[in-house]
């Protein structure tokens, strides 16, 4: 069975894919020509056919280069097979990109095709100049290069670096299709990204899986099912909420949902609710099976149908990016009546700034939603099974680490992410926390120390969380990186190359750019305060007196910083904040933004301080009970060792 399932599955993936976007794009009216300006018949199936190829050639990259990374033995056949299935994977994904691409210029080109030097130009134009055409430029360039390294590079830590450069390279991607309209761009381009990528790390794992088969003896074929199943189980919950926020954006209501477009996303959702059981099948009754009997038969058919559904399932999203939404998606620009604040951010002013409203209006970005879920549920899925095997955590820890993931999500979800694109002070405020205030209740938190001792040891030579995080802990660069000194320049430095720097307009106009400096705020930030008061280990701890002349030296540039805006009369991005129409003095705004840098950035700081000098403090308290105690036990050796080396200097000089 496994043979004919290594042969079969792929085909029949294929297969039904094709067929269900053909049948889709017939359905939802894609297919049907146009009155004015159609492309054709070869374009008008070309393109969603090709973006299909596109969607299963990534997902065998990233499904084999993250099973590779996470799961299968470097020491093992499974391993090379895996990289090889990435780099034929990654060469599909290449050249399906390269065709998507050129059809996307057929669809505005609207002439035959010629060989002569306008419609090269024309081409060539549209690859360079306009953003579809780079976007598939860059994912051709990316998917090429990743083809070449997945056939030269063996090394496991450079394997994990090239899964996440293929994760990175859906961003192109996720930037085309729908937009999702004017006030919710933003938002349907993070869960595009998302589905996409769990999307292709759940079909790819499995594709890898069934193919790699042959190499897995009994003893084998348990544990990767056992951990791809966990891949499986995560991606499944990212797919679904990823689909219900892309659902709800583009179909609006319940009525719009007897639609062309609704009926193929309650499709899309029907296949995505079968292959959720078939998970649950294959973690609760049959892995278990194969572990008691050695039986796999049952298991093989299970993974034929799975692949049977994923195909429906990539098929129906394909025609779904080229079908009409019943909910308009109007770009805003002066022509439609947009105000400019509508023209720059892409949503309309939100209510005066208050106190109530900071805490009661939402703007949910669904990538920090689930990071801040999942880094609650891991925790404290990691105290449970402390507490079940009998060992203590502090319950300080958790309450702090909780508590920070509250606060980060409340501040990339919550009031002051409503108005940090209109108000500078509001940025500033999210800077400031995002910075400072999150890692001083995350640091305290240890969760290195709770994962090394909740995540089980890997005995075969693979890779999994725990051998992932020793491996990062060890490493050089986290031994340079943990030193305050370096922290702290890397805290500092990047906070005034930030903002007087093109990064602050790509941060501000920009919605990767914007994740980006969530991320770079966060890190620095975790990075600097675990060099002060880091509980979880590190290669260097600096000692006290030395952590202590880095804060204060940290406040001096902080306040410098505050009060360089404060008096500041030029505005750092006059053609934003100065024209998004507020109806207040941007200055007076950019100002008060830089009494938030000074005030709330020194708060942190100054509770930092504190924890150090207490530290510091037990420091010396626990030196001084481990003398007393070494004292007691060699009746104070080392005391009178010194007294008799202290009369012997005095006898010596009395007798010269």
């Amino acid at each position: 069975m496994p043979r004919v399932v290594r042969i079969v599955g792929p085909a029949l993936l294929l297969l039904v894919a094709l067929a269900s976007a053909v049948a889709a794009l017939q359905f939802g009216g894609a297919a049907t020509p146009e009155p004015i300006a159609d492309p054709g018949p070869v374009v008008r199936y070309g393109l969603p056919l090709a973006k299909l190829i596109v969607n299963i050639g990534a997902a065998g990259t990233i499904g084999a280069l993250v099973l590779a990374s996470f799961a299968m033995s470097r020491d093992k056949r499974e391993f090379g097979l895996a990289l090889d299935i990435a780099a034929a994977s990654a060469g599909v994904w290449a050249v399906a990109s390269a065709a998507a691409g050129f059809f996307s210029f057929m669809t505005i080109y609207l002439q035959p095709i010629s060989i002569d030097d306008r419609f090269g130009d024309l081409l060539a134009q549209f690859l360079t100049e306009q953003e579809l055409g780079q976007s598939w430029l860059y994912t051709t360039l990316i998917a090429a290069a990743l083809t070449v390294l997945c056939f030269a590079v063996r090394n496991q830590t450079l394997v994990a670096f090239m899964a996440a450069g293929s994760i990175a390279g859906l961003i192109p991607m996720a930037l085309q299709g729908h937009a999702g309209g004017t006030a919710s761009h933003d938002a349907a381009t993070s869960a595009i990204w998302l589905h996409i990528v769990f999307a292709a790390i759940w079909l790819g794992g499995l594709l890898t899986l069934v193919i790699s088969s042959r190499t897995l003896d009994k003893g084998r074929i348990v544990p990767l099912l056992t951990r791809y199943s966990t891949l499986a189980l995560l991606s499944f919950v990212v797919v679904a909420a990823s689909g219900y926020v892309s659902a709800e954006i583009r179909v609006g209501t319940l009525g719009n949902l007897l639609t062309p477009y609704g009926i193929l996303v309650l499709i899309k959702v029907g296949a995505l609710g079968v292959l959720g059981v078939f998970g649950v099948m294959q973690r609760r009754y049959l892995i278990g099976r194969m572990t008691a009997t050695g039986a796999r038969k049952y298991f093989w058919w299970l993974v034929t149908a799975e692949i049977a559904f994923m195909g429906l399932a990539s098929g129906v999203a394909a025609a779904l990016g080229r079908t009409a939404t019943p909910k308009p998606e109007v770009p805003a620009t002066a022509s439609t009546g947009a105000t400019p604040a509508e023209i720059l951010t892409g949503s309309p002013l939100p209510p005066p700034i208050s106190f109530t409203n900071l805490f009661t209006l939402w703007n949910f970005d669904l990538i920090w939603v689930l990071f801040c879920a999942f880094g609650v549920f891991f925790y404290l899925a990691g105290v449970w099974r402390l507490k079940k095997r009998g060992d203590s955590w502090p319950v300080l820890r958790t309450v702090l680490w909780v508590a920070g993931m509250a606060l980060l999500f409340y501040i990339t979800n919550g009031g002051v992410n409503v108005y940090e694109a209109y108000l500078f002070s509001a940025h500033m405020l999210a800077h400031m926390t995002l910075g400072m205030m999150v890692p001083v209740l995350l640091v305290p938190g240890a969760p290195i120390t709770l994962a090394l001792r909740t995540i089980r040891k890997r005995d075969d030579g693979s890779r999994g969380a725990r051998e992932w995080i020793l491996l990062a802990t060890h490493s050089k660069y986290f031994d340079v990186l943990s030193r305050p000194l370096v922290a702290a320049a890397i805290f500092v430095v990047s906070l005034w190359i930030f903002y007087y720097s093109p990064l602050f307009r790509w941060a501000t106009t920009d919605h990767l750019g914007h994740q980006w400096m969530i991320i770079h705020f966060l890190l620095s930030g975790y990075l600097f305060v675990q060099s002060l008061i880091g509980v979880d280990p590190s290669p260097h701890k600096a000692p006290y007196p030395l952590r202590l002349l880095v804060l204060l030296a940290t406040m001096a540039f902080h306040a410098f910083f505050g009060l360089s805006l404060m008096t500041g009369t030029g505005l750092l991005l006059a053609d934003w904040y100065g024209a998004v129409g507020w109806g207040i003095s941007a200055i007076d705004d950019q100002q008060a933004g830089g009494g938030i840098a000074w005030s709330v950035g020194e708060i942190p700081t100054v509770a930092l301080a504190i924890a150090v000098a207490i530290m510091w403090s037990r420091s010396d308290e626990r030196d001084s009970k481990r003398y007393d105690r070494k004292a007691d036990r060699d009746g104070d050796a080392e005391l009178e060792a010194y007294n008799d080396m202290l009369a012997a200097r005095a006898t010596t000089r009395r007798r010269q």
